[in-house]
């Protein structure tokens, strides 16, 4: 029990930390009408779906420990696996679109106000947005297509498709293959598009002559890249 009361003040410490954190953030953002820029209207949508993230996947965690209690029903763990991957695909996808939106500040300064005008950053969300569901409900669907019967109980404190998958009694390695192919394209794709798109920035700021010019866009730039760095180092350990 005590165990359990540990791991629930843990839990609701970090869900309070980003829940004020963002909340601010969004605030701030929706209210300073000298932020409706592009660069913080990405950043207020990418504050809003690390709450959706955080919020699918916290306070069911923290309810189990608090009432000491392991159970979902089938329909909320699917729920939960669409909600999950929906939000962190998006994320995902919208810190690509950020890394394009330094690329422009950065390389092509004069061209900022109209490659990234309003109806174009609009555009650019809702793509984020709907690579996001597309990914949700494709592997969503794929996964609770299949027969499970091995067991009731996931190894972890909230439903994960791969732990899942290990439930499953079908030979469906053709369709599990299909599914990380899709996932795996699609994440080196961004990962790529971020990776070319900083070499790009990193030798623009190069060839700025005044130390003060490449200060100010290297720190237009760092924040950026350590959310991504960030993401990527605690997902790829996350699954390793």
């Amino acid at each position: 029990q005590k165990l359990q009361l540990l791991t629930f003040s843990l839990f609701l410490g970090v869900y309070l930390a980003a829940l004020l954190g963002n909340g601010l953030i969004i605030i701030t953002i929706a209210c300073d009408h000298h932020l409706h820029t592009p660069m913080y209207f990405f950043l207020l949508n990418l504050s809003l779906l690390d709450l959706g993230s955080i919020s699918t996947t916290v306070p069911k965690a923290m309810a189990n420990s608090l009432w000491d209690t392991r159970n979902i029903s089938f329909s909320g763990c699917a729920a939960q696996v669409f909600l999950f991957l929906f939000f962190v695909s998006a994320e995902y996808s919208l810190l690509t679109v950020m890394a394009y939106d330094r690329y422009v500040a950065i390389c092509r300064p004069l061209h900022y106000g109209t490659l990234l005008g309003s109806r174009a950053c609009v555009h650019m969300a809702v793509a984020a947005w709907a690579t996001g569901f597309l990914s949700a409900v494709l592997h969503t669907a794929n996964t609770f297509s299949l027969s499970l019967c091995h067991s009731n109980a996931l190894d972890q404190f909230f439903c994960e498709v791969p732990q899942i998958l290990k439930l499953s009694c079908s030979d469906a390695y053709s369709r599990k293959a299909g599914l990380l192919v899709f996932a795996f394209s699609l994440s080196s794709g961004c990962f790529v598009f971020i990776v070319v798109s900083y070499v790009q920035i990193f030798r623009a700021v190069l060839r700025i002559p005044s130390e003060q010019g490449r200060h100010k866009a290297f720190s237009m730039c760092l924040p950026h890249l350590a959310v991504v760095s960030l993401f990527l180092s605690t997902g790829i350990f996350a699954n390793l």
